[in-house]
């Protein structure tokens, strides 16, 4: 399958050429909150996932905006007991999907207190889901049973037909210590998340883990799973790998879609988006962020682009709009505990930069931003 260029995929989601710039609208997520995961599901509702409280022992909440309303519902807490969730460090927070029914499946690091603890009495990888009803949250499970020194963040991801894939970077049992022999693990329910199967390693032989970097699961409309991590196959060697599932996760292909010499953990997290069938993905590099389209087939990205922007960038989100302009979205600034900006960047339906990136002060110590992008071709920014 061919791959299309980073700087112009825009124009293949467009029908309409020539249409002015998208409305950018930039907004406070709910008070208190960091950390905002957001997905616009197909009938226009918004679905925001966020943490508050303690950055050490913090909690987890849902939020729904329906179609055509401007303000969320009250939110519902997920995790069942209160502080089992990490803030600190910006990657180990909270990450959502929507799976079968438009079901809401939640996964989060356990924070210190936080409980069912794993046989290896290591931190939990921490799952919930919404229930049948809609209008709670099931009590909290831990997914690990055997790795060990979940530091990065775990993900989730879900498809139209039931399956839900949580992943997660760890040691396993009788590894040597350290990054080199991290690797990556799923634990895959195929009952919409009624029960998970014992968690199994799906990373390429050698290829470590950064220890302390998120890592980011998606699976795209003909339920192919893709998921982003950072290598650390030296010491200096933290490469973003990219793997990929054609049969719901018994097989896994891994390539490199990035290199990247550094000498240290840069804390890093990826995204992910569909649009026209495609899958575009973003990460963090020695400069601005990154974004590109991924093949399936190849396990492959096309060459990367990314904002015209000078700062460094962390955290990159995108979002495509209904026709074809693109918004990236990422945080400056920001490091351990201290706060910065919020900059996004919009590309035309040509995939050029229209514009110089925008850039707004204020996302609090261990925040992030958010982007949807709404149903009358404007995007929503949260942070």
């Amino acid at each position: 399958m061919k791959t299309l260029s980073a700087v112009a995929f825009a124009a293949v989601f467009s029908l309409c050429l020539g249409v002015s710039a998208a409305e950018v609208r930039v907004q406070r997520a709910p008070a208190g909150a960091l950390q905002p995961q957001a997905i616009m599901d197909a009938s226009g509702a918004l679905h925001l996932v966020f943490l508050k409280g303690d950055p050490k022992t913090s909690d987890v909440f849902y939020a729904r905006r329906e179609p055509g309303k401007t303000e969320f519902a009250a939110p519902l807490r997920v995790n069942s007991q209160p502080g089992s969730a990490i803030a600190a460090g910006t990657i180990r927070g909270a990450q959502f999907a929507l799976g079968k029914g438009g079901r809401v499946h939640v996964v989060w690091n356990g924070s210190g207190q936080a409980t069912p603890k794993p046989p290896t009495q290591s931190m939990p990888l921490l799952y919930s889901r919404i229930n049948d009803p809609r209008t709670a949250f099931e009590p909290q499970r831990n997914l690990i049973n055997s790795t060990l020194h979940l530091d990065g963040g775990g993900t989730v991801a879900a498809d139209k037909d039931g399956n839900v894939y949580a992943l997660w970077h760890g040691l396993p049992e009788g590894s040597p210590a350290g990054e080199v022999g991290r690797a990556v693990f799923l634990a895959r329910s195929k009952d919409d998340g009624k029960t998970f199967e014992r968690e199994r390693e799906v990373s390429p032989e050698a290829s470590g883990a950064c220890g302390c970097c998120g890592m980011r699961a998606f699976v795209d409309g003909q339920g192919n799973i893709f998921a982003l991590f950072r290598t650390s196959s030296t010491a200096l060697d933290r490469d973003m790998m990219l793997l990929v599932s054609s049969d719901r996760g018994e097989r896994f292909k891994g390539d490199y879609v990035h290199r990247w010499r550094v000498g240290q953990c840069p804390m890093s997290s990826e995204f992910f988006t569909e649009a026209g069938g495609r899958v575009f993905g973003a990460w963090e590099t020695a400069g601005p962020i990154q974004f590109a389209a991924l093949d399936a087939k190849t396990v492959k990205a096309a060459p990367a682009s990314g904002p015209m922007a000078m700062a460094k960038g962390k955290h990159p989100v995108l979002a495509v709009s209904k026709s074809g302009e693109t918004l990236v979205v990422w945080v400056e600034g920001t490091g351990w505990q201290r706060g910065g900006a919020v900059a996004w960047q919009l590309f035309g339906l040509d995939g050029k930069p229209a514009g110089q990136p925008q850039r707004r002060d204020g996302v609090p110590v261990w925040g992030t931003a958010a982007a949807v992008a709404e149903r009358d071709g404007s995007f929503t920014v949260l942070y």
